[in-house]
């Protein structure tokens, strides 16, 4: 019989299963997700699962990188071209807000939202998020001392606190997707937040 006859396996769309499995743990967190939930939704048997990724951990780390890559990109790529910290605060929640409510992803933000519920399953993890989450941080609280330097800010702004505050703002807006809060409440969030800002810069 020929090969036509027979049919042929598809290949393997590696980069498609990855997708798949990016928005899986995206949206259930990286405990939740079970490894028949993995499978199915790739396409994969488990064997084959483990040939290409190695681990769960492998997987979860690959679809971290590609989450950053595609679905995560647009909110702290204008940080530094930002004119101002108040508008490199401004463009960062705004982006915030429309990247973690769109209509045909999971809502929020992955590298806040898939962190296990209990580090002990997987302190590897653990420590890669907090990383990223401490990178962040650190990006944010130098465009702050910048804007310190150039006089933007007064002397005794409190860089280091204000950038806390912005992020831990920022990760509730992710919790509050996550919880069905519409765009436009996000939006309106964001708006607040920055109308508060002579305020917030004053605060030591």
């Amino acid at each position: 019989m020929s090969d036509s006859k027979r049919g042929r396996p598809r290949a393997f769309d590696r980069e498609k299963a990855l997708q798949n499995a990016m928005e899986l743990f995206w949206q259930k967190g990286f405990d939740n997700t079970s490894l028949s939930e993995l499978t199915a939704c790739m396409g994969l048997n488990p064997p084959s699962l483990y040939a290409s990724f190695k681990s769960k951990e492998g997987l979860f780390n690959e679809a971290l990188a590609r989450y950053e890559e595609t679905e995560g990109k647009g909110i702290w790529e204008h940080l530094e071209e930002a004119a101002t910290a108040r508008e490199a605060v401004e463009q960062l929640l705004h982006a915030s807000a429309l990247n973690f409510s769109r209509q045909d992803k999971p809502k929020g933000c992955m590298i806040v939202l898939s962190a296990p519920q209990m580090c002990g399953s997987s302190n590897t993890i653990c420590e890669e998020l907090r990383l990223k989450r401490k990178r962040s941080m650190q990006l944010l609280h130098s465009r702050l001392e910048r804007a310190k330097r150039e006089g933007e800010l007064p002397e005794q702004t409190d860089c280091a606190g204000l950038a806390n505050l912005v992020l831990t703002f920022q990760h509730g807006m992710s919790i509050q997707a996550r919880d069905g809060s519409s765009r436009q409440t996000l939006v309106k969030l964001a708006e607040q937040f920055i109308s508060a800002w002579e305020c917030l810069i004053h605060i030591r």
